[in-house]
């Protein structure tokens, strides 16, 4: 829960920053709702799956897991690409810039509150 509130704040902080640095506004299409709700469930998701991996592979299922997530986050850029805008839109060229560093806000909130609330021993390799 603790990585969803912050992938969620870390995107509607960006949204503000983003859409004030560069004049443009894309709330009708990338509303900041949507955006805390895909960020929590995408959380919520991966500490699932990591709960999973963790139980069924143990100390190896962790690696996995993060190597998944990070393939994942990445894949999920791609269908930015493939959305159509409407033509009403004033610089439709700057909404990637908006939109694909928000999908690594829910990885990178997952990754940096885990080792607060992992109870499993990771040794150094």
């Amino acid at each position: 829960l603790t990585g969803a509130v912050l992938a969620s704040f870390a995107c509607v902080v960006y949204d503000m920053v983003y859409s004030n640095a560069m004049y443009v506004d894309f709330s009708s299409v990338l509303s900041i709702p949507s955006a805390i709700i895909a960020s929590c469930v995408s959380v919520l998701l991966m500490n699932l799956g990591y709960l999973i991996m963790q139980k069924r592979l143990g100390q190896i299922g962790l690696g996995i897991a993060n190597l998944v997530y990070c393939i994942l986050s990445f894949g999920s850029i791609v269908g930015i690409f493939a959305i159509k805008l409407p033509l009403e839109l004033e610089s439709p060229e700057m909404f990637a810039g908006l939109a694909i560093p928000m999908h690594f806000f829910p990885l990178l909130a997952f990754l940096s509150v885990l080792p607060f609330f992992n109870r499993t021993k990771v040794s150094a390799v």
